[in-house]
């Protein structure tokens, strides 16, 4: 009985080499190592950034990979208005070099949109490459009359509507509107990204 458990556990284990879950605490440091390593020092200056400053996300929709005991991919959706319509912005979403061919990015964004569209949000809109999130139903054919806070490539703007017709005349500024940080956890936040890093 104990042999064929084991045989079991290792069957799974070769079938899916990572796990998915629900972002943790534990999470915090390794998730911005990575998204460092992805997007570099300046990603805290991007367009997308102004809408998650200060924020956290939405209930139940900041989701880790996890390979071997190590966070290997991140994603988070965050609430905003899309020119005054409810949506979610997805991003970032971040996969460690190593775990990329496993599909762990396509896992993410399976799991992330299916968490939405259960949880009863209606679109989700992100910044990214229309060729690589076309196969996850984003597309530009909604978001022309979309802007973001400061300087962003318009055919990057993409939007996936959860329910038909959610971003049906969506026009203006996205803006936040999701639960500000508690001030403990902003200023921890802060604090760990002014810590230095090993070289």
């Amino acid at each position: 009985m104990t042999a064929l458990r084991k045989t079991t556990t290792a069957l799974i284990s070769d079938a899916a080499p990572f796990a998915i879950r629900a972002e943790r605490a534990s999470d915090v440091a390794a998730r911005e190592a990575l998204l460092d390593a992805c997007f570099g020092d300046n990603r805290h200056t991007r367009s997308c950034q102004r809408l998650r400053d200060g924020r956290a996300p939405a209930e139940g929709l900041a989701l880790s990979a996890v390979r071997q005991g190590r966070v290997v991919g991140t994603v988070r959706l965050w609430h905003v208005s899309a020119g005054g319509i409810p949506a979610l912005m997805l991003g970032p979403l971040a996969v460690e070099a190593s775990s990329r061919q496993l599909g762990v990015g396509a896992a993410l964004m399976d799991h992330a949109l299916a968490a939405a569209k259960a949880r009863g949000h209606r679109a989700v809109i992100l910044l990214g490459d229309a060729p690589y999130y076309a196969r996850f139903g984003f597309s530009a054919a909604k978001t022309g009359e979309l802007s973001l806070p400061g300087a962003f490539e318009r055919d990057r703007l993409l939007g996936r509507e959860l329910c038909e017709g959610a971003l049906d005349g969506a026009w203006g500024m996205i803006a936040p509107t999701g639960a500000p940080l508690p001030k403990t956890k902003a200023s921890r936040a802060r604090k760990a990204l002014l810590v230095p890093r090993a070289a």
